[in-house]
Order: structure tokens, then sequence, then C-alpha cells
């Protein structure tokens, strides 16, 4: 097999560089489309249909069975007497709130001097101490062996500080009712302002008796949440790196 001068496989090395350039045309073939034009949303489909979708699995609780109230009107967990107006099946929507106002203030700093000085000697030993000129040399000393001598010095400083705040309002439909009546919900929002187009996502696990009377549910009450909030376009490319930059940035290690 065909190798380089550093004995490793080209053909591994070649189709790197070729998934690298790959990579850069397909993203680079997406802008030149939509040069001229602000970027294209995406068509409403069902989210189930995704190949990246994966039904939900959680661990559920034993199955037991539903108390019998036969001479009572009221559904237990009702919000309403004749008819409960929150989401509860598949296909219903439920309007997400997301509100998360972070801030993060850390600062630690440390300093440590370490000094440590030894000095070993052998002067008597049982009359050992006359043999050592003639086994290390003349210039060897019995009284003076070994001498040592250190000093460590170490300091560091670290700061971080971070302030967030995101605040969404989106309505999410629910996809898949797990067994023990929780609800999966997927949203998906896309908002084209100009050239820029920003893409809103909010899925998780939620409970019904979460829900409020209003439909909505709050993200602090949502399982498994993952929420996204970018997009694409002309702003969002110029603050991007280069695929090249980026994958000099990973490979190279100095």
């Amino acid at each position: 097999m065909t190798r380089t001068a550093n004995g490793r496989p080209w053909r591994a090395t070649f189709a790197a560089i070729a998934a690298l350039f790959g990579l850069a045309a397909c993203g680079s073939l997406q802008k030149l489309s939509e040069i001229g034009r602000p970027p294209a949303m995406t068509p409403t489909t069902n989210p189930t249909t995704d190949p990246k979708w994966r039904p939900v699995t959680m661990p559920m609780p034993r199955a037991e069975p539903a108390p019998s109230e036969a001479a009572s009107l009221w559904r237990t967990g009702s919000r309403a007497f004749f008819k409960d107006q929150r989401a509860a099946t598949v296909g219903d929507i439920v309007t997400v709130l997301v509100k998360t106002t972070d801030a993060a203030d850390v600062e630690n700093a440390s300093a440590e001097t370490q000094n440590g000085s030894e000095t070993m000697g052998m002067p008597n030993m049982l009359g050992l101490e006359g043999a050592l000129p003639h086994l290390l040399g003349k210039l060897v000393s019995p009284s003076s062996l070994v001498s040592t001598t250190s000093t460590s010095v170490a300091g560091g400083t670290g700061t971080i500080k971070r302030n967030e705040t995101v605040t969404l309002r989106l309505a999410g439909v629910i996809t898949q009712v797990l067994p023990n009546g929780n609800l999966v919900v997927a949203a998906r929002q896309e908002m084209r302002v100009n050239n820029e187009l920003r893409v809103l996502e909010v899925s998780g696990v939620i409970r019904p008796q979460d829900i409020a009377s209003d439909n909505t549910v709050s993200h602090d009450r949502m399982a498994e949440a993952r929420i996204s909030y970018g997009g694409r376009g002309q702003l969002t490319n110029i603050q991007t790196p280069r695929y090249g930059q980026q994958a000099l940035d990973i490979l190279l290690p100095f």
C-alpha cells in the first residue's frame, strides 16, 4: 500500500481533505443559491417525518387501573366541567414560554510559594566512610555527600462573567403521549427579517397538569428541554469562521 513520507496511508489523508472540501462546497452552494434574495424558509412539515426524529422513551411507573366513578360527571384533572380545553393528545397545540435570566460572576485567585533545602552527609558510620573515596573518587567528602535546594512559585487568576437573557413564546405540537400520560412537545418557528432568518426550536417532555388554563407551559416545567435560538443569513455568515479555519483550530497542536 502506498504511504506518505511519515508512514501514514495517503488514502486516509485524501479522504479527509475531500470530505472537508465537500462540506465547504455544500455550504457554499447554499449560500450561492441565495445571492440576491433572502434565505428561504423551511416548508411546514410533520416533525415526526424528519429522519432525525426519534420516539422518546422515558422511565415509566407501573401501570395502575384508573378509579371508577360511574356516578360522577367530573373527570379527574379537568379544568372545565364539560371539556378540558388544554392540549392532551397527539396533534394538539400548546404554547411554550421560555424566559431565562442567567448571571454568573466568579473570580478565583491563588498564589503558592514553596522553598526546600536538604543536606546529607556521612561523617561516621562504623568506619565505612573511609572507603567512600576509594569507591567514588578522592574528591568525595563523607561529610557532605548530598546537598539540594529547591524553590517553587505558582500563581493563578481566573475570572468568569456571564449574563444571558432569553425570552421566547412559541406554539408547539404534541408529537407523542407517553405511557404514563406525559406529553412530548416539539415547537419550531422561523422569522425572517430582511436577509436574516431566525430559527427558534424548543422540545421536551411536559406533564398535563403543568399546562395552565390558557394552554401555556413554562420551560422550567419541561423535562429534557432542548432550546435553540439561531439562524442563517448575511450577518451569521460574517460572524461564522471559515471551514478551513475551524478545521485548523481543531487539528493544529500549537
